[in-house]
């Protein structure tokens, strides 16, 4: 699918999300759904863990499995991101792309994107304690730090630099857009749960924790689909606007189409320099 790059208004830029998100469907969802069944077994393997009875030994041994978690499912949704901006990136400019070559050109990136996440995390999530507002903004500022990373290969500290000078002077679609993904993951993780809540007759997060392992299972099986769903949504539009940034900014549609042309001409050192950025 080669797409004309052209600056994009907000509709167009979610309208051409979904798009590419149905047109590649099956491969956004592998990217997503096979690293996150890790994640789902794990989980599981916790609800075994449990015991009714509130033994000291018991609690330490549900918590240290739940940090656990914790870690393992900041590196899988770290994996899971960047892979899904290297397809994005492969399919919006018009190259091939699988499931296994996207986790493979991401191998040396995920913990990079796990630092990055977790910079971004604590430094947004101390200023939103802070004072809202400010955290916010600093959510906004680096909405687009982990395309930037792992399409230019740059350190965590750039990254975000580089995000920041992206977003500058639109900042207010980037929270549009924000805000949009997360109402419809919150929906679609309600829709799917509810039913399932309903049927186990639970009523509160307290009666969560008397449910059966079965009704657990069900929940977190429910979980699993939604993000399954949803996630990769997300990274898409953020792929997409670093691209509309960089077309906006620095004619980056001019640099690819200059590279295209002139591909059977220019020295192999150029024509790599140019495309480092894509």
């Amino acid at each position: 699918m080669m797409t004309a790059l052209r600056p994009l208004s907000t509709g167009e830029l979610l309208d051409r999300t979904f798009s590419l998100y149905r047109s590649r469907f099956g491969l956004f969802i592998g990217i997503f759904a096979i690293p996150h069944l890790i994640v789902l077994a794990y989980r599981c393997v916790g609800i075994t863990l449990q015991s009714p009875r509130p033994q000291i030994a018991n609690a330490l041994l549900q918590f240290a499995w739940m940090m656990g978690g914790s870690f393992v499912s900041l590196a899988v949704a770290a994996a899971s991101q960047a892979a899904t901006v290297v397809a994005v990136s492969n399919v919006y400019l018009d190259r091939p792309a699988s499931i296994s070559d996207s986790f493979s050109k991401v191998k040396g990136e995920t913990i990079g994107v796990v630092g990055l996440s977790l910079l971004i995390g604590l430094a947004a999530g101390a200023g939103i304690v802070l004072l809202v507002v400010p955290g916010v903004l600093l959510f906004l500022m680096w909405a687009l730090a982990v395309p930037a990373k792992v399409l230019e290969n740059l350190s965590v500290t750039d990254a975000m630099s580089r995000s920041s000078d992206l977003t500058r002077g639109d900042r207010g679609r980037v929270f549009v857009i924000m805000l949009l993904f997360f109402v419809l993951a919150a929906g679609v993780s309600l829709l799917l749960r509810w039913p399932i809540e309903m049927a186990a007759g639970i009523s509160s997060i307290f009666a969560i924790q008397r449910a059966t392992p079965g009704w657990h299972v069900a929940i977190l099986a429910s979980e699993f689909v939604s993000e399954c769903l949803v996630g990769p949504l997300a990274t898409i539009a953020f792929s997409l606007l670093y691209y509309d940034e960089r077309v906006r900014k620095e004619a980056f549609d001019l640099q690819l189409m200059m590279t295209t042309l002139d591909a059977n001409t220019l020295p192999v050192s150029a024509i790599s320099t140019v495309q480092a950025g894509a």
